[in-house]
């Protein structure tokens, strides 16, 4: 109750609009859903972030105001402090990663703000800023974990039942809502739960970084130990405790989805609106999506939160190529063909009339050859009968369409195969700064021999690097500590059946 009086008074519209309600009538026709986006990404700062800071720091007495605010953020709670801080004529300090890429910062600077760079991480960035804030007496603005931010972020579920009210529109079904560190979620929560009990309350993550997902599993906070980075919006390794509380209370269920899912969904808001959302902010219209294919709902009303249109412009080649495959529009498929003249051409005859969107092949021995190649697929049926053509004719075909190694790596690597004894492969993130690559030069050569690299950029979240290092067995167990003391994220990923197929066959 206590939440719902404080978000029925809050004081964020100071600075942040009331965003429209609005119906997504291709998607809806779709679905055979009503389905309704909350277009958070139309805020001044294209993300629902500034609610939570403002109503924060509107709180604050002005004593508090004149020392200034502080707070560490690599993207839209920095943008939303330094808006309210420049509302609230006051001065704002935000500690940034030093990997945090210059477009990003500047923009932060523009509202007024003093940007400090500092760390490789955010968990460093976050460290200095509440050392200096106690040093320089200012508070600190956490990203979610706060009953005033919560309170922030609940006015866009107050906006959500309103307009479904005033517009007549009829029973609402359920609400999905991104969820990182679980701010809005538990803001969204607080509100509906107490006037429209019965409207489902759904989060939103993706599945390589479910750390609410899992909390609300166990019963407790959990977590992890790496996180991945493409929707960097919602990229957190442990959610709040007050929020954690509130979600395990009020929250009904979690969808995960995949990062081929988040780039379908980010297409889709281009045809439905022409606006381009960021990951995390095409994060629940992903998980609406998988939620009423997969319970089969018709003619129900659902509302997604659009949450941020913050898009990094490089990170846009990634969602081009990765959208059609979770649109299952295109499926990536290797095919092992005998090296003898004519086999290209029955090939070619048994695909048909699919459409060929990518083909990679190189000749490299007299026996067998593997070729690599994308389709167009408008029905799984279609799909079907061309695998079971190519498996009438001896010609064994695998469906790599779900493999994210190939696609960010092996499809680029193609041509030359070698069988390299000692090879252990591995998956890197380098953090995209100066001597990145040097320092992890440093750590494994000369001491061993680096067979293979593919360096793949993803924007301000890092680079995806695959790197094959040959390392005898016996050696191992120093290779994981050189690896550990590096600092970055890794996986092996030597058992995985594609690296074999296309790089050992």
């Amino acid at each position: 109750m206590e939440y719902l009086t404080n978000i029925l008074s809050s004081k964020v519209y100071g600075v942040a609009d009331e965003t429209p309600l609005q119906l997504a009538e291709k998607l809806s026709k779709r679905w055979g859903v009503n389905l309704l986006l909350k277009r958070e990404d139309m805020q001044p700062v294209f993300s629902f972030k500034l609610r939570g800071a403002y109503n924060m720091m509107a709180q604050l007495p002005r004593e508090k105001l004149d020392r200034g605010v502080i707070c560490s953020s690599a993207g839209n709670h920095a943008q939303g402090v330094a808006l309210a801080a420049n509302k609230l004529n006051c001065s704002a300090v935000i500690v940034m990663p030093v990997t945090t890429p210059e477009i990003k910062w500047r923009s932060v600077e523009r509202l007024g703000a003093t940007v400090v760079l500092y760390g490789d991480s955010y968990d460093e960035a976050q460290t200095h800023a509440k050392k200096r804030g106690e040093e320089e007496g200012r508070t600190f603005i956490p990203p979610f974990d706060h009953p005033d931010v919560i309170v922030g972020q609940g006015t866009v579920g107050m906006e959500i039942v309103r307009e479904i009210v005033q517009r007549g529109i009829g029973p609402l079904h359920a609400i999905f809502v991104p969820v990182g560190g679980g701010g809005l979620i538990a803001g969204i929560a607080a509100y509906v739960k107490m006037v429209s009990p019965e409207v489902k309350i759904i989060g939103v993550e993706p599945s390589d970084a479910n750390a609410m997902a899992l909390s609300l599993h166990h019963g407790e906070r959990v977590m992890l130990d790496q996180v991945g980075g493409f929707a960097d919006g919602v990229a957190v390794k442990v959610v709040g405790e007050e929020t954690f509380r509130l979600c395990r209370e009020l929250v009904d269920g979690v969808v995960l989805v995949g990062r081929d899912a988040i780039c379908a969904s980010i297409k889709d808001m281009f045809e439905e609106k022409r606006n381009i959302l960021e990951p995390a902010g095409a994060l629940a219209l992903a998980g609406a999506e998988a939620y009423c294919k997969y319970y089969g709902l018709k003619g129900e009303n659902v509302v997604a939160v659009t949450s941020g249109a913050n898009m990094n412009f490089d990170k846009l080649r990634i969602v081009t190529e990765l959208a059609n495959v979770g649109r299952k529009q295109e499926a990536l498929l290797a095919t092992v063909m005998p090296e003898k003249p004519g086999s290209f051409k029955r090939f070619c005859e048994l695909v048909g009339s699919m459409n060929i969107t990518e083909f990679k092949y190189r000749c490299n021995s007299d026996k067998d050859a593997v070729v690599l190649y994308s389709v167009g697929v408008h029905t799984v049926l279609e799909l079907k009968d061309l695998q079971e053509r190519m498996k009438a004719e001896n010609l064994m075909t695998y469906n790599l369409t779900e493999n994210d190694l190939v696609k960010d790596h092996l499809r680029y690597l193609m041509g030359g195969r070698l069988n390299l004894p000692n090879e252990v492969l591995c998956q890197f993130v380098f953090p995209e700064r100066p001597g990145a690559l040097m320092k992890f030069l440093d750590a494994f050569s000369p001491r061993w021999n680096i067979s293979l690299f593919h360096y793949r950029g993803q924007g301000e979240t890092g680079a995806n690097v695959l790197v094959a290092i040959q390392v005898p067995s016996n050696e191992m167990n120093e290779f994981r500590e050189r690896a550990d003391h590096l600092g970055y994220d890794y996986a092996v990923v030597t058992n995985d059946e594609a690296f074999g197929l296309l790089t050992h066959y």
